[in-house]
């Protein structure tokens, strides 16, 4: 419903502006010209109670006074009158509105009511806004212009949405003046209730958008923002300059875990995790977009180079390794045809250097004997204009050529130059003014296509059984937050991580000297010696940690010098004992912990750990929930990755357990809103695994009341709740469960197990294939936007999915598509039933209203089962719809 309204307003037939006027240089001028002075086919009201006519067209006092349905309404007065206008505009059943006007939220408090007031009215109306302080939008393809800028560019497959008002205009200008094209053109300004996430989820369904690109200041919404990208971001690119950083994420921070993880951190984390290509500038952000429509993704980063000049070749040459592409080694076969087609004197290497008398027919040859080296992923042609080469006769031989390869190219020059990139530019070939620029793209286009490879790699398995200590963790915290503390000591800290199995050290506080030497002689020596206090979070500072303790002599003297120096150097200090532990020492230092960023909740840190942790800052940034793959994609990207697998004939380290230690730590900060920081400095680690050596853990007291569980993150987690067993009617055990990425193995097994009439009722088709591609579209879903429950058992020791069944919501949950399978060897037991039942429950938990089913004719078991469930059956020519509401 939603999104058919948001369909509406972008497509209007009937559109009110009001402020609408005949004085030019107000905005209620340049709206109405452009919408009037255009060719846009739709009806135009002027409105504005001072005028008989705007413009030539008759004018209306209020909306309410136009006789026709109004399907949008354009505002552009002074702030203070928005609010009536608004209420006015919901009297008249009116469902869109663009407010243009600013004075909002940016203005202060007095702003701030006046957007809430508006708000208010538009919910109780079910109206939405874009906007305020916003251009307004442009629909190229309906010659749509609803904006105060006077461009209007051509009909495209690129969509743009822009934060800034002003950055949109220059936009629109750049655009116009390079010929580039938009499907549509959204400036959303303050976004009291239109926001990225409704557009990116409209661009993903609409057939005319091939790419969606953002420039972004701020993010209100989080979480419904990862959920839409992620829902479209592997079909169609997600391309965003992200601009400044927040004040909250540059606060300092009381642990090394905090300092390093800056908010600009946490949105490449974010944009990360979703697949989304982040860009430095504009220029950049229409290239990479251009690029991506144009070319196929390059699959690896070995490209080769073809010039008709050295110099170009080398410059080229150089910033691919600065941006850690390769220079490919060419084949001997390749090398040999090249020989074969080439002056004596060119360059024997990549690049190619084809030499400046190089024709047409040389370019081509070249070119084409690269691409079919299987050692290419891409091929970079660059052309400088000279006297033996023919700039658009190259274009077009160059254009001639049948690829499978990604193919950019750089025309340098001007005039002579410029109709020969027209033709590549016409023939899907981008052209670039300079190397550099091809290159940063071809880069760009690699690692975009990487990272979505990666993300929906199948996962390992977990190394063992998880079951974390969960309630007595929370007995701790709300112990702590009782005692209004928000530090814990390093003795709570590492309880609180050993709870959920995160390997620590052996420890115990004690009081006095006597029963320090105990303790001592009970872990074992050489121990460690620590002073416990609230107050204190960094020891070594104060020289309140005694390293290397070997005798009881020595245990005494250091319980001694521990007191005496935290009293000296922090007096006010409450001192609540000594901690005595187990010495551990490993290869390898590391940090590992997590922050709370003010947008997207937790954040996962790994990377180098030690007291060198401040001057290299090594460390990557992640976001919860993880699986083993993720925490190894956040591993990967450190610098002392290469030395933990092992670097030059060294010994590699348990990187398992480093993996599992992540899992384990998203774990945590998932089920724990209260949790503000975990610093883990140093986890010392080696071949046989790692150990917690120091650990500090900050509370946060807002998330204690937290009540929606899971509100913190910005990543829905696995919904434990929705597991549960039943026994078949032959007695057989079965789990129901949502399913996971880890599942992909059972999933393709369960496919093997479909008899072709099976698999004609579930997907209207047979499948030719079963593909990694195919499955992870099944078992990696998005839990805000889709639930899968599949039917588990156990056969011969070996764990058989049966069957599954899937809701897929739209994203405000009105509506979800009903989807059901059951395996052929586990049909007629009553599984389907338990499934179709229990998923029912879910869909009412879920809040969603309406569940509907589309299947064959023939399926007469689908048909019977829904009729008993009260869908409501309806016939549409091969195939019946199925509707049951929940709730209005």
């Amino acid at each position: 419903m939603e999104l058919k309204k948001l369909d509406k307003i972008f497509n209007p037939k009937t559109i009110a502006v009001i402020g609408a006027t005949s004085k030019r240089g107000k905005v209620g001028y340049s709206v109405f010209r452009n919408l009037v002075g255009s060719e846009y086919e739709g009806t135009v009201y002027p409105i504005n109670p001072n005028r008989e006519s705007v413009q030539g067209v008759k004018a209306y006092p209020t909306v309410k006074d136009v006789e026709d349905k109004i399907d949008i309404a354009i505002i552009a007065t002074p702030s203070k009158t928005v609010p009536k206008i608004v209420e006015q505009c919901g009297d008249a059943g009116i469902e869109g509105i663009i407010i243009l006007s600013s004075g909002f939220e940016e203005h202060g408090k007095k702003g701030k009511e006046m957007s809430n007031k508006i708000l208010k009215i538009a919910r109780k109306n079910e109206m939405r806004i874009m906007g305020p302080n916003c251009l307004g939008f442009l629909n190229p393809s309906q010659k749509l212009n609803a904006t105060f800028s006077e461009n209007m560019p051509k009909k495209g497959n690129i969509a743009f949405i822009s934060q800034s008002g002003a950055l949109g205009t220059a936009v629109l200008d750049w655009a116009v003046e390079n010929n580039i094209g938009f499907s549509y053109f959204f400036s959303i300004g303050s976004m009291i209730d239109i926001s990225f996430h409704d557009l990116i989820d409209y661009l993903g369904r609409d057939p005319k958008t091939n790419s969606i690109l953002i420039y972004m200041e701020s993010l209100s919404d989080a979480r419904r923002f990862m959920s839409a990208a992620r829902a479209f971001a592997r079909t169609k690119p997600i391309i965003v300059l992200k601009v400044g950083q927040s004040s909250e994420g540059a606060e300092a921070a009381m642990s090394h875990t905090g300092t390093l993880t800056g908010n600009d951190k946490a949105f490449q984390a974010a944009f990360n995790r979703a697949g989304i290509i982040r860009v430095n500038t504009i220029d950049q952000l229409f290239n990479c977009a251009q690029n991506l429509a144009m070319q196929k993704r390059p699959k690896g980063k070995k490209l080769a180079i073809i010039t008709n000049a050295g110099g170009p070749g080398v410059i080229a040459t150089d910033y691919l390794t600065k941006k850690q592409g390769e220079l490919t080694k060419l084949s001997k076969t390749t090398m040999k045809k090249l020989n074969k087609i080439l002056p004596e004197t060119w360059s024997k290497n990549n690049p190619v250097d084809i030499l400046g008398d190089a024709d047409s027919e040389r370019y081509k040859k070249a070119v084409k004997i690269c691409m079919e080296d299987e050692n290419v992923d891409g091929c970079l042609v660059i052309l400088t204009p000279q006297s033996m080469t023919d700039p658009t006769e190259v274009a077009k031989k160059i254009s001639s050529i049948e690829n499978k390869k990604t193919l950019l190219t750089s025309w340098m020059g001007e005039k002579k130059v410029e109709k020969g990139r027209e033709i590549l530019r016409n023939n899907n070939i981008p052209c670039f003014a300079t190397p550099e620029n091809a290159i940063r793209s071809f880069i760009d286009m690699y690692h975009y296509d990487r990272n979505l490879r990666l993300l929906y790699e199948t996962p390992g398995t977990i190394p063992h059984a998880f079951n974390p200590k969960k309630e007595e963790n929370k007995k701790i915290i709300k112990k702590i937050l009782d005692e209004r503390r928000t530090k814990l000591t390093e003795k709570e800290s590492k309880k609180i991580l050993s709870n959920y199995y995160i390997p620590v050290t052996k420890n115990e506080v004690v009081q006095n000297q006597k029963d320090a030497v105990k303790v001592a002689s009970k872990i074992g020596f050489p121990v460690v010696m620590k002073i416990v206090s609230p107050d204190i979070q960094h020891k070594t500072e104060i020289n309140a940690v005694k390293i290397n303790i070997k005798t009881k002599e020595e245990v005494k003297k250091a319980f001694k010098e521990l007191i005496k120096n935290t009293k000296k150097k922090r007096s006010k200090a409450k001192i609540q004992g000594v901690l005595v532990e187990e010495m551990k020492s490993k290869k390898y230092e590391l940090l590992i912990g997590s922050k709370k960023d003010p947008i997207f909740g937790p954040l996962i840190v790994f990377g180098m750990g030690g007291i060198a942790v401040e001057v290299f800052k090594d460390t990557n940034v992640g976001l919860p929930p993880l699986n083993m793959a993720l925490a190894k994609r956040l591993m990967e990207k450190t610098k002392i990755y290469k030395l933990l697998k092992g670097y030059r004939n060294m010994e590699r380290v348990d990187l398992k357990s480093i993996q599992f230690l992540l899992y384990k730590l998203a774990y945590l900060v998932s089920d724990f809103p209260e949790i503000k920081e975990i610093d883990i400095n140093p986890f010392s680690v080696d071949k046989d695994g790692g150990i917690v050596l120091d650990a500090k853990i900050i509370l946060d007291k807002k998330g204690a009341k937290q009540k929606k569980p899971y509100s913190h993150l910005v990543i829905s987690p696995y919904p434990k709740e929705y597991i549960k067993t039943f026994k078949t009617e032959k007695g057989k055990k079965i789990k129901l469960r949502p399913i996971k990425p880890e599942d992909e193995p059972l999933e393709a097994e369960m496919f093997r197990n479909f008899s072709k009439e099976t698999e004609r009722f579930r997907f209207f088709r047979t499948i030719k294939e079963i593909t990694h591609e195919l499955l992870i579209r099944y078992t990696q879903i998005d839990y805000d936007r889709e639930i899968a429950i599949i039917a588990e058992t156990e056969e011969g020791g070996k764990k058989k999915m049966t069957g599954v069944v899937r809701l897929i919501e739209d994203p405000y949950r009105n509506n979800a598509e009903f989807a059901i399978v059951v395996a052929d060897p586990w049909q007629k037991q009553g599984i389907g039933n338990k499934l179709t039942d229990y998923i029912l429950e879910i869909a009412k938990d879920r809040g969603i209203k309406k569940i509907y089913a589309e299947f064959l004719k023939d399926n007469y078991i689908m048909k019977k089962m829904l009729e008993e469930r009260g869908f409501e059956i309806t016939d549409k020519e091969d195939i019946y719809h199925a509707e049951l509401k929940l709730q209005n």
